[in-house]
């Protein structure tokens, strides 16, 4: 494995990084930064920098306006805009518009990517995944998935309560998981303003990053007609991977920017502050856990680059994407802990980013499945036989 970035990527890393620095991070005391994640007012402000800067969803195919990167250049570029809780914003990489983007591409049909993937790339609109349901419907265990669709001439009706929908409100559209009557998943598209889907609430949220928040939404004798099926009928548990395997990897990468940040502000603080007539990072407690910081970084950003180099590769790479998922959502949150413990009072308060990021992190070892769910997954595979040899292979 060759990890050397080229003379280009290394000149995209910094144009992103000097972009957050100076366009991005001055808005993160913006009053429009709320409880529910940035306002649309806010969101758009950014995506239009982003925009005029060139740096507009670097993800997605240039065909749609992109810049095409591969998994790898991604995770340099997702994890400088990962720098501010507002980079992802900007860059229109955050979830759930970056995992919907890259299904469509694989998945959507010729009309389907000009109805809604290309507004979709170029910050026009915004968009939901709705899968999770409120007990006893689909949580970590997909399977359990009890909306239904049900076929009516040429429509799908569909029907079903769907909760923490990231971004449901103010979204232009959904993809939505539902039962067909054989009892297999199909994935659906629906404008949000057609009669019978509606976001009854946003819930109240530890994280604040994302644009429209987490909402509740209500699917009742919502009518899709098949040519918004997404994909093929049936085969909706698969499309999820095909979704779910790179997004568990871009969370990892977007919040590695965060865990640096929160590292970087601790750093500048135990250099500044004093404590018992020195330093305070000349302490021994505070100077390890500066150095564990750097350690759990590291290892995370390996995680990160060894998988996305697979997936670079052509391979699948779920088995590795589980495996980073739990070492990075699990590295990054001890290191923001860290960071709170070394601010002390700043570190609780508004004071400081750190607090911010701390009760954004949290909810990042539940996001695309809990460290649990994963760790559960993996050992199965590993008793098995069937984890890659992949480290070998490289």
């Amino acid at each position: 494995m060759d990890f050397s970035l080229s003379p280009e990527l290394l000149d995209l890393q910094a144009r992103v990084r000097r972009f957050v620095a100076e366009q991005v991070m001055p808005y993160e005391k913006d009053p429009r930064y709320g409880r529910h994640g940035p306002e649309e007012s806010l969101r758009d402000e950014l995506v239009a920098r982003a925009r005029d800067a060139g740096l507009l969803a670097p993800h997605a195919s240039p065909e749609f306006g992109g810049l095409g990167l591969g998994h790898l250049s991604k995770a340099v570029v997702f994890e400088e805009a990962g720098y501010s809780s507002l980079g992802p914003t900007a860059l229109n990489i955050h979830a759930p518009d970056e995992g919907n983007m890259h299904l469509l591409e694989v998945v959507a049909t010729p009309r389907q990517k000009q109805r809604w993937l290309r507004p979709l790339v170029q910050g026009r609109l915004r968009s939901c995944f709705c899968m999770t349901e409120p007990p006893p419907g689909a949580g970590a265990d997909p399977s359990m998935l009890a909306t239904t669709a049900v076929r009516d001439g040429d429509d799908y009706v569909i029907d079903g309560l769907k909760w923490f929908i990231t971004g449901a409100q103010g979204a232009g559209f959904a993809i939505i998981m539902a039962r067909m009557e054989d009892g297999s998943a199909t994935m659906f598209l629906s404008d949000m303003d057609r009669p019978g889907i509606e976001v009854e609430r946003t819930m109240d949220a530890m994280d604040a990053c994302f644009t429209g928040g987490h909402g509740v939404v209500r699917l009742r004798g919502l009518r899709v007609p098949a040519g918004d099926i997404l994909g093929e009928p049936g085969q909706g548990f698969r499309y999820a991977q095909v979704r779910l395997a790179p997004a568990r990897l871009t969370h990892c990468m977007r919040w590695l920017g965060q865990a640096r940040r929160a590292h970087d502000e601790a750093v500048a603080h135990a250099r500044e502050r004093r404590a018992f007539g020195r330093p305070l990072g000349e302490h021994q407690g505070v100077g390890f856990m500066l150095a564990d910081n750097e350690i759990d970084l590291t290892s995370a950003r390996l995680h990160i680059w060894h998988t996305a180099w697979l997936l670079d590769q052509g391979q699948r790479g779920n088995f590795e994407s589980s495996r980073a998922k739990v070492a990075c959502s699990e590295a990054a949150w001890r290191v923001v802990d860290r960071c709170v413990q070394i601010l002390g009072g700043q570190g609780v308060t508004g004071e400081s980013v750190v607090s911010r990021i701390f009760t954004d992190m949290r909810a990042f070892r539940i996001y695309d499945g809990p460290s649990e769910v994963h760790r559960h997954s993996l050992g199965r595979k590993i008793l098995a036989g069937r984890s890659d040899a992949s480290l070998a292979r490289g």
